[in-house]
């Protein structure tokens, strides 16, 4: 890409944004030269005083510079990278959620790992598959968390469910119609109509066998037919379509449902639970785990003015995705790592974590399939569909032929 036509996706990307975020934007400080680098990320609720901060300064002394912190709110930060980029100040290094980087990449602003040198070799693939656009790779992943069944062990129990019996829709129906029997409910989930919504339908459409090109396709019409059949039986409550991942949680935790989809990020309020808790992978329509999308974020390098400035932020960049440091970060984040042998040390030290790490293996990033930019649109037109069909304002086969039009 050319420094014109980078300059020119630059403030096409910009000009969205900033208009999605009704112009909240600022311009971003100027970075510092000489020995300091600057680094910023999506954790604004690391103080300086946290193990987070101490690891990049840590990697800071490795590398013989100073690293200048900040922490962004999530979307705040994707406005900021987009306009540091066209004002040629970004950051050294840019720490972003997956999604973001087919953004910051079509509009110019990441290098890859080519240009960079990063070594990318032992990144799990369909991990790494969420920072790649049309073959190229722009970023290491720093960790993944995704999506699984918490279930109540009582409430299986006293309706002679063996929830190691749950191995696809079928039997999962089955668990549901018996809890229903003796009087309990049975699975919550958020169906709320944003990105959490499609978050959480992935599994059940990926699990079908359906593709996000294809959105009202048969095996994509199975998947949201399963959920509405829920809501219609009573197996899962109405609120879903308003719950987000947090609310959906709050009602596993009354103690009145059998299930609930839910990610890693749980699993320490799982421990302050009333009863005792499992976890299982999301099944597949004819068996097996589904493919659940990934969350978790890509560590990158931002194309910058100096080109020498690169070796350095290669340095920091490969410290921080180092096997004993991914391992302490990936802990303090509670996500999985991205490299097998990680995850394997993962497991030795808390053998909880075995269904996550095999939830990830089958996992895949949402912009995958080299959907890139076409991602954000697909989703809203998907989340939207569900919402119809859920709501009972269109059959799942209406809700998703709509969805495909909008969709494109």
């Amino acid at each position: 890409m050319t420094a014109t036509s980078r300059r020119r996706c630059l403030a096409a990307a910009v000009a969205t944004l900033v208009a999605l975020a009704g112009g909240a934007c600022s311009s971003a400080d100027e970075p510092s030269g000489g020995g300091s680098y600057l680094v910023w990320d999506p954790y604004p609720q690391f103080a300086d005083d946290s193990a987070w901060v101490a690891l990049l300064r840590k990697c800071g002394e490795g590398a013989g510079v100073t690293v200048e912190r900040t922490g962004y709110d999530t979307t705040d930060l994707t406005n900021k990278a987009l306009l540091a980029a066209q004002q040629g100040n970004s950051p050294d290094v840019l720490i972003v959620d997956n999604p973001v980087i087919s953004t910051l990449a079509e509009a110019g602003a990441l290098t890859t790992t080519d240009e960079n040198k990063l070594d990318v070799e032992a990144m799990a693939a369909n991990l790494l598959g969420a920072g790649q656009r049309e073959g190229r790779t722009y970023g290491v992943p720093i960790g993944a968390n995704t999506l699984a069944l918490y279930y109540h062990k009582e409430v299986l129990a006293a309706a002679g469910v063996d929830p190691a019996t749950i191995t696809d829709w079928a039997t999962l129906n089955s668990a549901l119609t018996k809890v229903k029997a003796k009087g309990k409910k049975g699975i919550t989930f958020s169906a709320i109509g944003t990105e959490e919504g499609s978050f959480q339908f992935l599994p059940w459409f990926w699990g079908a066998g359906a593709q996000l090109t294809a959105l009202d396709s048969p095996p994509a019409v199975s998947a949201l037919t399963l959920w509405a059949d829920w809501l219609r039986q009573g197996h899962a409550p109405n609120s879903v379509i308003n719950n987000t991942q947090t609310t959906s949680w709050q009602e596993f935790a009354t103690g009145d449902y059998a299930f609930a989809e839910n990610g890693t990020w749980q699993l320490a309020n799982a421990e302050k639970l009333g009863f005792g808790y499992g976890i299982i992978a999301i099944p597949a329509r004819a068996g097996g785990p589904a493919p659940a999308p990934t969350g978790g974020e890509f560590v990158s390098i931002p194309v910058q003015r100096d080109s020498g400035r690169y070796a350095t932020s290669r340095q920091l960049v490969t410290c921080l995705t180092s096997a004993d440091n991914l391992l302490a970060t990936d802990t303090t984040l509670s996500y999985v790592a991205p490299v097998t042998a990680v995850q394997d040390r993962q497991v030795a030290a808390d053998p909880k974590l075995t269904v996550w790490v095999e939830a990830v293996r089958a996992a895949k990033g949402r912009t995958g399939d080299n959907l890139g930019t076409r991602y954000p649109k697909i989703s809203e037109s998907l989340w939207t569909g569900v919402q119809a069909a859920l709501s009972g304002a269109k059959t799942p086969q209406e809700a998703l032929a709509a969805a495909q039009r909008t969709a494109g």
